[in-house]
């Protein structure tokens, strides 16, 4: 009776050894099978991270070699960037260009910039336009980008446009008054704004003391007629 209960002991402990070095088999091919699906996910993260490492270097090379140009920020500030133009004309140039951007997605296109030279009195020919837009399209997306169009103006102000360019055209016919001088150069015109500027605060000291000597008068004719109604109030009494 013992014999058989140790023999079935013996024969159930066989089969957990079994049972178990059959578990452990396949937890072991599990994890075989899933450190070959890793090490295949890093093959392909590897060789990935490697084809934009390289067409980044492919571009910093074209660069470099003249054969592509850099992008250029799509977000700047034009009062730090454009020192030259006050907050004013700026805003002026603003509005101008959102009078002209039709489509309202941030450009002034080859159709809206020929509009635009209708409206100012100084149409172009297609060929015409184009050359206008290539003379300050640095990013060569064959449109103006609100900062191109201040180029215009920075351009036009500093003398660097012919004088039978469309563009200087488009800055003299413009509401926005540019240079007073009539675009002489940059040395002209930064001379003439220091100027207009040192006028301008001129000009406001001298109101601030009109304004002043006003309230000096004004508190003046207070303190007589307070003190002629107390003289007044003493004889009455």
């Amino acid at each position: 009776m013992a014999s058989e209960e140790l023999a079935q002991k013996l024969q159930r402990r066989l089969q957990l050894e079994e049972s178990g070095a059959a578990v452990e088999g396949e937890v072991e091919a599990v994890k075989g099978a899933a450190a070959a699906g890793e090490l295949e996910e890093r093959s392909c993260l590897t060789a990935s991270a490697g084809a934009e490492l390289s067409a980044k270097l492919c571009r910093r090379q074209d660069i470099n070699e003249g054969a592509a140009q850099p992008r250029l920020a799509a977000v700047f500030n034009p009062y730090t960037e454009f020192k030259e133009f006050s907050r004013r004309q700026i805003k002026d140039m603003e509005r101008m260009f959102r009078l002209y951007d039709s489509g309202r997605d941030g450009y002034i296109d080859l159709m809206e910039l020929k509009l635009m030279m209708e409206k100012l009195g100084a149409p172009q020919t297609h060929l015409g336009l184009k050359n206008m837009i290539k003379e300050v399209d640095e990013d060569f997306d064959g449109k103006l980008s609100f900062r191109e169009f201040l180029l215009i103006f920075h351009k036009a102000a500093a003398g660097e446009l012919e004088e039978d360019s469309g563009l200087l055209t488009l800055a003299k016919l413009s509401e926005i008054d540019v240079s007073i001088e009539g675009v002489k150069g940059a040395k002209n015109f930064f001379e003439a704004k220091a100027q207009a500027l040192s006028s301008a605060s001129k000009f406001e000291a001298e109101i601030k003391a009109e304004q002043d000597e006003r309230k000096r008068e004004e508190e003046e004719r207070k303190h007589r007629r307070a003190a002629f109604r107390e003289l007044k109030s003493a004889f009455t009494q």
